[in-house]
């Protein structure tokens, strides 16, 4: 009788624990996450979001967020294939589209996912010349994301997209380099004036020839152009007369004085 009116006397207590256990065993897994629950430390199942009922001691829930994460790739010290240091950092864009693999696989994904993105820009930039760095980014970003994407694969992640920020090189190789710049446009320079003059040639050459070609075009052209000069007062003009038409003219003052 004594133990029943002990027990009577212990529900509100007991139910008061039982009451805290379930509220325990209660977790709230969100749209933007993942659970991966364990079942005396052994993978029972992933869980999708919602409330659910971990029961404390015999099983366990670890959370994981699947939303895309962008990771900033600190400064690597990379040498080039034509052995010109340079300082690169990037981007990389990864999520996790395997909760359990992303838990089991590997201790800290975001660190080893870091760490590797370091590696692999490192050794991109090793298999590249400067100038092809320099002038195709995209290249060297879309092969460090297929070699990280695939080795983190069997982690249960994927990378979405890898950028990179930032390319810096010494002063000296900066000052090289605007001097090679320079140079190169001198050149497009020269090539551009000398081909204006092969044109100009040509077009002289072509005009002489059809002018040369047309009985009194040359005498038309001639007044044209004394015409132009004609409209400004101050300018002297020079008038030029082919030899023949001068040994005319002296043929016909000798006809005249006789």
């Amino acid at each position: 009788m004594d133990f029943i009116l002990f027990l009577l006397a212990m529900m509100p207590f007991i139910g008061f624990i039982f009451l805290v256990v379930i509220l325990a065993s209660v977790k709230q897994i969100n749209e933007y996450e993942r659970g991966v629950k364990f079942q005396l430390g052994k993978f029972s199942s992933t869980i999708s979001p919602g409330w659910r009922i971990i029961i404390p001691v015999i099983q366990s829930l670890v959370k994981v967020d699947i939303r895309v994460k962008a990771v900033d790739v600190p400064d690597q010290e990379a040498i080039t294939r034509d052995n010109i240091s340079a300082r690169i950092n990037a981007v990389i864009y990864y999520k996790v589209k395997d909760a359990a693999k992303a838990t089991i696989e590997v201790e800290n994904f975001r660190y080893a996912v870091s760490q590797l993105a370091q590696t692999t820009m490192r050794n991109v930039v090793g298999e590249m010349d400067l100038d092809e760095l320099l002038s195709n980014r995209e290249r060297a970003s879309k092969k460090i994301k297929e070699i990280v994407d695939l080795l983190t694969d069997p982690w249960g992640i994927s990378v979405d997209n890898v950028e990179l920020k930032d390319i810096t090189l010494p002063e000296d190789m900066k000052r090289t380099i605007a001097k090679q710049a320079e140079a190169e446009r001198e050149r497009r320079a020269v090539v551009i004036k000398a081909e204006g003059e092969v044109q100009a040639a040509e077009n002289l050459k072509l005009a002489a020839d059809m002018l040369s070609s047309s009985p009194g075009a040359l005498h038309l052209r001639t007044m044209a152009t004394l015409n132009d000069l004609s409209s400004d007062q101050s300018n002297t003009v020079i008038f030029a007369l082919p030899v023949e038409v001068l040994r005319a003219f002296e043929a016909i003052g000798k006809m005249s004085g006789k």
